[in-house]
């Protein structure tokens, strides 16, 4: 038998595979397709402290292996899901999940990192940095080092939880924002966002997307993930959840082998709803066919 089983941050997972943020809503319309509780974990739609409707219509656009979005963090808001989403996933989903936050200041992180902290189906809480501060600058927290470490910093003094901070690979250096992470006291890192991209529409000679640009999604953006999980891996000792356009077994074992200790699916969940599934049934098999016999032996294994 395979050993298919990994850890973040004391938190035990039977296997690395977890449905990201944003791509897989609250887990209601895909526990109708199969059981939701053989995934590692799940990853909730990204949390805001009121609700949001998000940015206009049309938001979605499609792209050669992948698409663009341009959501604007739709959900909610805290209280409705503290409250109804979160029990609700607890009743068909009996393991803990990692709950994404986005705040657009530090109070706000840490009023929702708070909140989140006292949910006992919460295992992990994961910071979208790719938000505006508002207060300093408006410029995204995950572009300046400084604003992720002080983020860090007061987010960890607020909960008792893991603290993983999701970073945007729209910046100059993603290492060293990686570096701040872990200074700053973040118990992980998952990687990586969207990259920002544009698509024209040629009849109308204008943008497809309402808010011009999007964040580009799905395996055309694998082989930028994997370089920067490496590049990560080889930087900081905190574990790494690895995404960015995985769409099969081998692209696991290859985040994995780059230093990922588990793996986030997105934008495939939306035009294949059974990709968690599927992985997670191929897994053992192309695992006995490469010789290994414990998944986590492999993590960072390429130097």
């Amino acid at each position: 038998m395979v050993d298919l089983s990994t850890e973040l941050s004391g938190l035990k997972l039977d296997n690395p595979v977890i449905p990201a943020s944003g791509t897989f809503g609250y887990g209601k319309e895909f526990r109708e397709l199969y059981d939701l509780d053989i995934l590692g974990s799940i990853a909730i739609k990204g949390t805001t402290l009121k609700p949001r409707y998000g940015n206009e219509l049309p938001r979605i656009a499609e792209c050669p292996s992948g698409m663009l979005n341009s959501v604007g963090l739709q959900n909610p808001g805290l209280r409705n899901v503290i409250e109804r989403e979160l029990p609700e996933l607890s009743e068909f989903f009996h393991k803990p999940v990692i709950a994404n936050i986005s705040g657009f200041s530090i109070a706000e992180y840490i009023e929702l990192a708070e909140e989140m902290d006292q949910v006992k189906n919460v295992g992990i809480l994961e910071l979208n940095v790719s938000c505006p501060n508002v207060r300093g600058g408006g410029l995204a927290f995950g572009t300046d080092a400084d604003n992720v470490y002080t983020l860090c910093c007061g987010v960890k003094k607020a909960v008792k939880k893991p603290v993983y901070v999701k970073l945007s690979p729209n910046v100059t250096d993603i290492v060293s924002i990686a570096k701040a992470c872990e200074e700053g006291g973040a118990d992980g890192i998952s990687l990586i966002n969207t990259l920002l991209g544009l698509r024209i529409d040629l009849q109308r000679r204008r943008t497809v997307l309402k808010n011009r640009m999007g964040g580009l999604s799905g395996p055309a953006i694998f082989p930028v993930a994997l370089r920067m999980v490496y590049q990560v891996r080889r930087a900081v000792k905190i574990p790494l959840i690895g995404m960015g356009g995985i769409s099969s077994a081998e692209d696991v074992i290859e985040m994995m082998m780059a230093g990922a200790s588990a793996v986030q699916i997105g934008a495939m969940n939306l035009t294949e709803p059974l990709i968690c599934q599927r992985i997670i049934r191929e897994l053992p098999e192309k695992c006995r066919e490469l010789g290994i016999e414990k998944l986590s032996d492999i993590i960072g294994c390429v130097e």
